[in-house]
Parts: structure tokens; sequence; C-alpha cells
């Protein structure tokens, strides 16, 4: 983790090893926020299945978690996922859903969701972790000797 303060605009994301790591009932987490037929067609699949999923923005194959790609492609782009209700932590929360988990700033967040993007630093950026939504950082490239 960086030792920088994060800013309005510092990209942040769900960091889903985050939640493997801290959070036994991930995978019931992620079932809960499933629409009915996600639910029905997930009830009898084993909770690990992974697939392939293309990046957007860079055309990276990725293997993903098969009920995570489920939220991110349909259920969270259906109009009952997000409510004005909402609260904060799970609009953001939800917002990265609908997004891919594209890294966001609180700035991005603030203009899409009508809220504060100084108060959502506050939530998202604090000593505690709220649904893994943590600063995204880039990994490097690993590079045998030699390169």
């Amino acid at each position: 983790m960086s030792l920088l303060k994060p800013s309005t605009i510092t990209p942040f994301h769900i960091d889903f090893e985050w939640w493997k790591k801290n959070e036994r009932d991930w995978h019931v987490f992620l079932r809960s926020l499933l629409c009915q037929e996600h639910q029905d067609a997930f009830a009898n699949m084993d909770e690990d299945e992974m697939i392939d999923w293309i990046d957007p923005q860079t055309a990276e194959v990725k293997p993903v978690d098969s009920v995570q790609h489920a939220l991110m492609t349909h259920c969270a782009l259906l109009p009952e996922f997000t409510g004005e209700r909402t609260a904060m932590v799970e609009a953001i929360f939800r917002t990265f859903l609908v997004n891919g988990n594209v890294p966001m700033s609180a700035e991005d967040l603030g203009k899409g969701l009508g809220r504060p993007a100084g108060i959502i630093l506050k939530t998202i950026a604090g000593p505690r972790v709220y649904r893994g939504l943590r600063p995204f950082q880039i990994q490097e490239p690993v590079h045998s000797e030699g390169e």
C-alpha cells in the first residue's frame, strides 16, 4: 500500500483480493446482490468457478469470478440495482460494479452520485476499509533477468 495520502483524484476500485482475505462470506454477499434470474442460475454452481473476461479498456483477457461477472455484466445494469436512497458506501460499491470495477476517483464518483467528492473521499480513504473499496494500484509487470 502506498504511503501517499489519497486525494479526490486518486483512483479507487473494489479490491476483490481484500474481500477474499478479510470476508469469509464474500461470495454469500455478492450472491445476495444478484438478480433473481442469476440467483437461480448460480444456486447449484461451484463458488470458485472462473470465466474469461475481456477488459474493455485494455482488451486483456482476465480470469474473473463467475458471480462477479454476472453482477458486472447484467445484474448491476438493471434499474432496480441502485436507488437514490442507497447508503453512500453501498452506492459507491454498486457504482463500481455497474462500471465493471473500472477505477474511479472521488471526483468521478461524486459527479455520478450527486454527492460531494470530499465526503466520498473521507468515507473510502479512512483507516477502515468498507466493502473492499481501496486505492487502485497499477501492477507493474514482472520481468525476468536480462530484460
